[in-house]
């Protein structure tokens, strides 16, 4: 037995390369003949109808067409790999297979891509901000002003120091300074800068409101709710309907008129005509407030704020117009008495005045008599 398989073992080891392809067909073919030969017996039981002959001759056919079938031979194979051989695709194929592959490119690293962002991006954007900084479009600027009505955009775009030939970059980054510097104008009580890109940059000041107005021979000059008093007379063709008038321009004393006004209410104040000094032996503050209706208050300026709110509670128990005395205590009497006690210590003054001028004179015919008698004295000595 052993003798017998090993000359199988060198029949098979003799085939050519052309029997075992050969071999390896008919094997295939073979495999694709029983998979026919299945699905014609599944046709045949769907076909219930057909009787046992058609599967006869089906497999009688079958098998003629295996008989038939002819076997290539060895020449033809050849032909056929010589074909395969001289076709350009298969060539092609054949020299990308023997092409060495090529080692792949290493990957960076995350960390190294960041690191060189971190350095690029920043030196890139310095390079940008010098080309700007370099070129004129660095210093241009549009500026509006909004919100003046009693001082020129002109004085306040000087009051704010801004410069042409400062950068733009500069104002927008110190915005805050800038308008901070706008407040040294006395008119503005505050001052704020915005930006809109590319260039343009808006003032906004509030101006601080008139008080009243100092009242000098014929002109008015504004005194501004800071306390302050404007250095150049307004127009009268210019000044409100109603207004408030102060005759002196003490500026220690018109600060301090102005911070007792601001805590009284506007019902007292939109009645206030006109405020001067009205000195006295005990008060040397006294201010003397005249009403739109004639009314007069007299209150210390020290305790304006204090006293001044009582007129409210006084005025409805006047019946005509009155002198309100607030100087020691809070006491009213109409103006006629008091223009009736002005005529008479006016006249009492006069009086003493008339006295004393006779005095005077009389002392004065005394000096003259006293004198001409000397002279009469010393003519006759002589």
């Amino acid at each position: 037995m052993s003798k017998d398989k090993k000359k199988e073992s060198n029949q098979k080891q003799e085939l050519s390369e052309w029997q075992k392809r050969n071999q390896e067909y008919l094997k295939k073919k073979a495999e694709e003949e029983a998979a026919l030969a299945e699905e014609k017996e599944k046709e045949k039981q769907a076909r219930m109808g057909k009787n046992s002959k058609s599967l006869e001759e089906s497999k009688k056919s079958s098998s003629d067409s295996d008989q038939n079938e002819t076997v290539p031979d060895e020449e033809s194979f050849e032909k056929e790999e010589k074909s395969k051989k001289d076709d350009p695709k298969v060539k092609e194929e054949k020299k990308k297979k023997e092409k060495p592959e090529k080692p792949a490119k290493p990957k960076i690293a995350p960390v190294h891509i960041w690191r060189a962002v971190s350095i690029l991006v920043p030196s890139v954007l310095v390079l940008l901000l010098s080309v700007y900084l370099l070129t004129p479009l660095s210093t241009i600027k549009n500026i509006d002003v909004k919100g003046n009505s009693n001082t020129q955009a002109d004085d306040i775009k000087q009051a704010s120091g801004i410069q042409d030939s400062d950068y733009t970059l500069a104002l927008l980054l110190d915005k805050e300074t800038y308008a901070e510097r706008i407040k040294s104008n006395h008119w503005i009580e505050s001052a704020k800068i915005d930006y809109q890109f590319p260039t343009n940059f808006t003032i906004e000041v509030k101006e601080f409101d008139i008080v009243g107005y100092y009242v000098s021979g014929e002109e008015y000059y504004p005194i501004l709710s800071s306390g302050a008093v404007e250095s150049t007379p307004v127009n009268r063709l210019n000044l409100p309907e109603t207004y408030l008038t102060v005759t002196f321009n003490d500026e220690q004393q018109v600060k301090e008129l102005i911070t007792g006004l601001s805590t009284i209410s506007e019902d007292i104040k939109s009645q206030i005509q006109k405020i001067e000094l009205a000195p006295s032996k005990a008060t040397a503050d006294l201010l003397k407030i005249t009403m739109l209706d004639t009314d007069e208050v007299l209150v210390p300026l020290s305790e304006l704020s204090k006293k001044l709110p009582y007129y409210s509670k006084i005025k409805p128990q006047l019946t005509e117009p009155s002198v309100v005395d607030m100087e020691a205590g809070a006491y009213s009497y109409t103006i006629a008495d008091k223009q009736i006690e002005e005529a008479e210590e006016k006249a009492k003054q006069e009086a003493k005045e008339a006295e004393k001028k006779k005095q005077e004179e009389e002392k004065k015919k005394q000096e003259e008599q006293g004198s001409q008698s000397q002279t009469s004295q010393q003519s006759q000595s002589r």
